[in-house]
């Protein structure tokens, strides 16, 4: 997934295209594709285990050669960040590790050439940059967007419910998940809390229950003996509801009424808010509000017979959010590769794409826009020249990172009959004429020719004409200012599912490799 395109310059004397473009050869000391693991950490979980373990990602295998895995980084970030906002609470924790300078957007900035930037918005929705130290007005953007949130169950305003002696938690879904999923599987909850301090001031806390703390179990075959025959069709509204436990009658007056205390008594469960206080550590009456969503607790990890394979939920978009941070943090720790940098590497992660990016923290926001705006007149100085902006957008490029569908083996004729994408066999390039996906014969090319110059192969993909097509956060940044743009992705199984989603750790090695390539100056067409 790269937005980092390499060091050739485009140069024209008329408005067409020109026939041939000659494309010098990248430096030799172009990094190799290890894996850094600066600024990781290792996840424990600490009480009871989740419902299944995992062995320690080998640091030398068959799948990764003699590099430290990639794969042992990404396993780590899915595993943390449980939410959109866990999945940024990590990157900011990596980002401030690697020295980038965290930045206010209520605040004036001080940029300087050479610079490592960032800012998050809604705690969901991150923007990252470099600043070339040969950077003049009037050169462009190379960025990679990418997005935080993944199709979840969330927690309704008022949450509480009971039928049947059972305490019940009401979810509304978010995105366009593959519900029948989650049922049956070990559940619990995670997110953003509003605390309210002991001086009276409130605070942003999150939090993640690890233990298995809700289920939606099945019906019993002897009670719908037609699921096989006529499929499992839950309804939504009344059928996907998690249990939370059984209901207790004989819970005390005084236990009750110490619960009930709690401003949000009327919304959720008093033991739901008696289980987040404990979680935080701060009273119940001091919750003042909760934004959680229900996650899995099986954790990701490897599989396969040679241990090729990332099973995991989330890894849409989580998979191109980690390639794109870790290449913007590993490129710019290289020893002098901002000296001779003339743009400005930018990495864009939103929330909300799931649901059609049209949020504060969403694509459909101009937050990232702003930024470069912010960031040209920043480094403007006493410049007077005309349009440096606009300009800029012009020598920029952005690369749509998101995740792509690979062939499924038992649903082949899903598939386009010659644009069927196969797992370890390279980057997808998305097309669709009706503008599903942001990608134009230029960028397509642009984006073949740097994989190329690194020997990483590529693929293409078209849905086929009788069904719908899916799209992604690339048409809305790229009509936002005009920006050039190409939608592409790590092709996977199982997109939306909370079953198995796949991909390789050499196939991520190949992602960064792609997106760590220099960048430079664009000229024309």
């Amino acid at each position: 997934m790269a937005a980092a395109m390499t060091r050739f310059q485009f140069r024209h004397h008329s408005p067409l295209l020109q026939p041939s473009v000659r494309l010098p050869k990248l430096p030799s000391a172009f990094p190799a594709p290890g894996f850094h693991t600066t600024g990781l950490r290792k996840l424990s979980v600490t009480g009871p285990p989740l419902c299944s373990n995992s062995d320690p990602i080998p640091e030398d295998s068959s799948v990764s050669g003699t590099n430290p895995s990639i794969v042992g980084g990404l396993l780590d970030y899915l595993n943390e960040s449980w939410t959109q906002f866990h999945a940024t609470a990590e990157a900011k924790r990596q980002l401030i590790d690697a020295g980038f300078h965290f930045l206010s957007e209520n605040d004036e900035w001080d940029l300087k050439p050479g610079g490592c930037y960032f800012f998050t918005r809604n705690m969901s929705c991150l923007v990252a940059f470099a600043i070339g130290q040969k950077y003049s007005m009037g050169n462009g953007f190379h960025v990679i967007a990418a997005h935080t949130d993944s199709p979840c169950l969330k927690l309704k305003p008022k949450s509480a419910s009971s039928k049947s002696g059972y305490l019940m938690v009401n979810v509304q879904t978010y995105g366009g998940g593959l519900w029948h999923t989650w049922f049956d599987r070990d559940l619990s909850l995670a997110g953003r809390v509003i605390v309210r301090g002991d001086d009276g001031s409130f605070s942003h806390k999150l939090v993640k229950v690890k233990r298995p703390l809700l289920r939606v179990p099945t019906l019993a075959i002897h009670l719908d003996r037609a699921v096989n025959k006529d499929g499992f069709k839950p309804n939504l509204e009344t059928h996907l509801i998690p249990l939370l436990a059984r209901k207790l009658e004989d819970a005390s007056a005084e236990h009750k009424d110490k619960k009930i205390a709690s401003t949000l008594k009327d919304a959720h469960h008093p033991l739901l808010m008696e289980i987040l206080s404990d979680e935080l550590g701060c009273g119940i009456d001091d919750i003042a509000s909760i934004e959680l969503n229900v996650c899995d607790t099986q954790p990701s990890c490897l599989g396969g017979g040679n241990n090729e394979f990332v099973f995991s939920g989330r890894l849409d978009n989580l998979a191109s959010s980690y390639c794109a941070l870790r290449a913007l943090i590993d490129s710019c720790e290289l020893h002098g590769d901002l000296s001779t940098e003339t743009a400005i590497r930018m990495v864009a992660l939103f929330d909300n794409e799931e649901v059609g990016s049209d949020s504060v923290q969403g694509a459909g926001a101009p937050t990232m826009f702003q930024a470069m705006r912010r960031i040209v007149a920043c480094l403007a100085r006493q410049y007077v020249g005309e349009g440096a902006f606009d300009r800029a957008i012009r020598q920029s490029f952005l690369v749509s990172a998101d995740m792509a569908h690979g062939v499924h083996p038992n649903f082949v004729d899903k598939h386009e009959e010659h644009h069927r994408p196969e797992i370890h066999k390279g980057l997808v390039i998305k097309h669709n004429a009706n503008q599903r996906y942001a990608t134009s014969g230029v960028t397509a090319f642009l984006f073949k020719e740097v994989a190329k110059l690194h020997n990483l192969p590529t693929q293409e993909f078209v849905v086929r004409n009788d069904m719908g097509c899916g799209s992604t956060i690339g048409p809305i940044l790229a009509s936002g200012v005009g920006i050039r743009t190409v939608d592409c992705g790590i092709p996977q199984l199982s997109m939306h599912s909370y079953l198995t989603d796949d991909i390789s750790d050499k196939f991520l090695r190949d992602v960064k490799s792609i997106i760590l390539a220099p960048v430079g100056n664009w000229v024309g067409f």
